[in-house]
């Protein structure tokens, strides 16, 4: 059975499905496991061939649920050859860069960036133009249903204490009492700091603080968090010593946000340091400790809602045609996703150079939801980048530009930086960053200088010997000399990687250490994330120490990775996170089922909020009675069995073959319903009043001078009568209708929505005898029923196992 989540309107309906059809669907549920295993198989590969080229593309994970545009590599229709003999002869290379994630409340801020404030047009998926705040501030609401609007995890907080005390040192005294201090309120947090002294014996630290301990403690960095932490030291043997006062200011995520603010303390005091007592002397001092020291404690979390792309050309590229072929890679690429895009070009924008504005080249930045309507994730790969660049290179040819899709390693170009690997200091013309390290600042000035890497990878080894023959043969069939100049000297360029079978020391940019570690870490990681398969009914602490064993296996891992296979083993590290993030919201569902259980008839049921068609339910029951409404509820179910059957026929769903005997059914169905309206169920009666078609019936049936006056005298039938009844018909039905298999093909996927509607049926009665039994539920939708989800499961079984019978008749 396939169920579709979107015809469940509210959460607790879908969060319901999804643990139905998980536990029904058998060993099927085990999708991301699957998925998981294939990643690290991949990653093991890599490693088995001693790392890979960062802007590979042969070898890319398969998606999971990837668009449409990615199934046929456009790049495999335009040969190596012909893309470099274009490049030879003037072509510029097509450059799509994935510039940033962000989750859902980052957006307004996004588009505030692309659309420099609102003074610049940004265009949407639909080809509509929206200009000025308002039309832009819409979109984060259009987008919303599209976000997990998961919060970022709260990583480093600024924080100050005030310490008063007679005994107050001085110097290196001082500062060793301080951290004292500190950690007999953080515990064994990493922290750095800055002293200042205060009149009336007193001083003030002032420093940050990372917020998860080592023990899988995460404090909040805000006063609650503040309460907690003076508690603790208010306890401590140095609070005998000197009182203090603890304070939170402000937290952020991630190491950027911890960099930044450490850098700015270094900027204001003189004399920073660690909770080791390490000084933190200057801008790269700081960077380092954050980036080397911190990173690997902080186990941040970050959503992915949207990704912010852009898109670039050469300076004096024909900025209209470059938007037309921007327009159309986003539409073929990110067919069926929401995004919009704005241009920036030197003549239009409004923000200064000084400022990041008028770069010398055209550009375009998208911002792209990651989620579709229809719950199709982007995907992220190298193998995908590579797709991108390749799609733009031909829209851009298709509108006059000459555009090719390239690989660094036909050029032996070194490898990208990244936007964590720097940070911005001068933003005046082109912009100008510094390394937050000596290998990050060893890979700017490697990129930025030109500085020819040749890759040594295996795999990489072999393209280079195609890349090398390709532009042998561009030398040789050229008849322009300046192509076959430049065709020749690249190909002396890649003569290294093929001749030397060790790496050069000019191309060592960056070392990492790819050992036999590599293997023994991922194997713990695949075995620590795997275990998850196996967390059923858990408790929050045995769930919290798994996520801690996850994280711990994800920072060895990352420490034995190659930074040409950085974008790799990102991708693992999300499916990871992503798949301990789904144990996490089960864990949560059963937490929510045992506080249920907790508390039911601990309120007023008075205080209950009842919806309408509980209402409507109850009073049906106490005007007709309980039996003659359950009996004539079965009866219009089976009508709508019927009708919607129909509707999907009409709609192309199922095969016009079967309308005949769907309509057969109709009809018995509804004449059903019309014989047990006049042998007495007046629920029916006042159903009709509601519904022509059975109406109709009923008058036709009055009206029939044959029918037995007995017939019209009967009084109300129980409700076992009833079901008795409607059992022989069907089975006199089954033996009068022939059966075809479109036929019972169109009568599965109706049983489908049939099983549905009896599930909220079933709920809604349950509810209500619950209500008056004095048992009382949360008014939290996703609590009232989460206890029922076992029970709700059998029934659905129970459900089909009949149909399948009937059918078996």
């Amino acid at each position: 059975m396939e169920i579709f989540f979107g015809a469940f309107i509210s959460e607790w309906e879908q969060r319901r499905a999804a643990l139905l059809h998980e536990m029904v669907s058998g060993g099927r549920g085990a999708a991301a496991e699957e998925e998981m295993r294939k990643r690290l198989k991949q990653l093991a590969q890599l490693g088995a061939g001693g790392g890979a080229s960062g802007g590979a593309g042969g070898t890319g994970s398969k998606s999971r649920r990837a668009p449409r545009t990615q199934v046929i590599p456009a790049a495999a229709s335009r040969p190596m050859e012909a893309r470099l003999a274009a490049i030879a002869k003037g072509s510029q290379p097509a450059v799509v860069k994935m510039a940033s994630y962000g989750g859902g409340a980052r957006v307004g801020a996004m588009l505030n960036y692309v659309s420099r404030s609102g003074e610049l047009k940004v265009e949407d998926e639909n080809g509509r133009v929206l200009e000025g705040r308002a039309e832009l501030a819409r979109v984060r609401g259009d987008w919303d249903h599209l976000f997990q609007n998961r919060a970022e995890s709260r990583d480093i907080a600024s924080f100050s204490v005030e310490i008063t005390g007679s005994g107050l040192a001085s110097g290196d005294a001082l500062h060793e009492q301080v951290r004292n201090t500190l950690s007999s309120g953080f515990g064994d947090r990493r922290y750095a700091y800055a002293i200042e002294k205060l009149a009336d014996r007193s001083i003030s630290a002032t420093g940050l603080v990372v917020l998860r301990s080592g023990q899988g403690e995460r404090l909040t960095g805000d006063t609650k968090a503040a309460g907690i932490i003076q508690s603790r030291y208010d306890v401590s043997a140095a609070a005998s010593e000197a009182r203090a006062k603890f304070t939170f200011h402000a937290y952020g995520n991630g190491v950027e946000f911890g960099a930044s603010r450490l850098r700015g303390l270094v900027e204001q005091h003189q004399n920073v340091r660690d909770d080791r007592g390490r000084p933190v002397s200057d801008d790269k001092a700081a960077g380092d400790l954050v980036q080397r020291e911190w990173r690997g404690e902080l186990h941040s979390r970050k959503s992915r809602d949207v990704m912010h792309v852009i898109m670039s050309a050469r300076a004096g590229t024909d900025v209209a045609a470059f938007e037309r072929a921007a327009r159309d890679f986003l539409a073929h690429q990110f067919a069926g996703h929401r995004y919009v895009f704005a241009m920036h070009d030197p003549a239009s924008d409004p923000k200064e150079a000084g400022e990041g504005g008028k770069r010398p080249h055209v550009h375009t930045h998208a911002i792209v939801a990651m989620r579709s309507d229809a719950g199709d994730r982007i995907e992220t790969t190298p193998a995908v980048f590579r797709e991108w660049r390749s799609v733009m290179a031909e829209k851009a040819r298709e509108h006059g530009i000459e555009m090719e899709m390239t690989d660094r390693r036909e050029f032996a170009s070194p490898p990208a930086f990244t936007r964590t690997q720097v940070r911005p200091v001068n933003r005046d013309g082109r912009t100008e960053h510094v390394g937050t390290s000596e290998p990050a600042q060893a890979r700017y000035d490697a990129k930025r200088s030109g500085r020819r890497t040749i890759a040594m990878s295996d795999r990489s080894r072999q393209y280079i010997i195609m890349a090398q023959e390709s532009w042998q043969k561009v030398a040789l069939v050229s008849g322009d000399r300046h192509a076959v100049a430049y065709a020749t000297q690249h190909k002396e360029y890649l003569e290294p990687g093929v001749a030397a079978p060790a790496m050069p020391e000019s191309a060592r940019v960056i070392h990492a250490d790819f050992g036999s570690n590599f293997r023994a870490n991922l194997a713990t990681l695949q075995e620590m994330v795997l275990e998850g398969q196996e967390l059923r009914e858990t408790s929050r602490a045995e769930f919290e120490a798994y996520e801690k064993k996850v994280e711990t296996a994800l920072f060895k891992l990352e420490r034995t990775v190659a930074a040409d296979d950085r974008a790799d083993f990102d991708e693992v590290a999300g499916l990871a996170r992503d798949f301990v993030n789904q144990k996490r919201e089960l864990v949560e569902l059963y937490e929510q089922r045992r506080q249920a259980l907790a508390e039911q008839g601990s309120e007023d049921a008075r205080n209950e909020h009842r919806d309408p068609v509980n209402e409507a339910w109850d009073a049906a029951i106490s005007k007709h009675g309980e039996a003659v409404v359950e009996a004539g509820n079965e009866a219009m179910i089976d009508i709508d069995h019927y009708r919607q059957g129909l509707d999907r026929i009409e709609a192309g769903e199922f095969s016009a073959d079967g309308r005949k005997a769907m309509q057969a059914g109709l009809d018995q169905a509804v004449e059903r319903a019309a014989q047990m309206a006049i042998d007495g169920n007046s629920y029916l009666r006042e159903v009709a009043e509601q519904d022509p078609e059975l109406q109709r019936a009923i008058d036709q049936v009055e009206n029939n001078a044959d029918r037995p006056s007995e017939a019209r005298d009967k009084g109300t039938s129980t409700a076992e009568a009833v079901d008795e009844h409607q059992r022989d018909l069907r089975a006199e039905e089954e033996e009068r209708t022939p059966v075809d298999n479109d036929a019972w093909e169109a009568h599965d996927l109706a049983s489908t929505v049939d099983a549905t509607n009896r599930l909220q049926d079933r709920l809604n009665k349950d509810r209500e005898a619950a209500q008056r039994s004095g048992e009382t539920t949360r008014t939290d939708p996703a609590q009232q029923h989460v206890p029922r989800l076992d029970e709700l499961e059998r029934e659905q079984m129970e459900q089909r196992e009949r149909d399948r019978d009937d059918r078996d008749r």
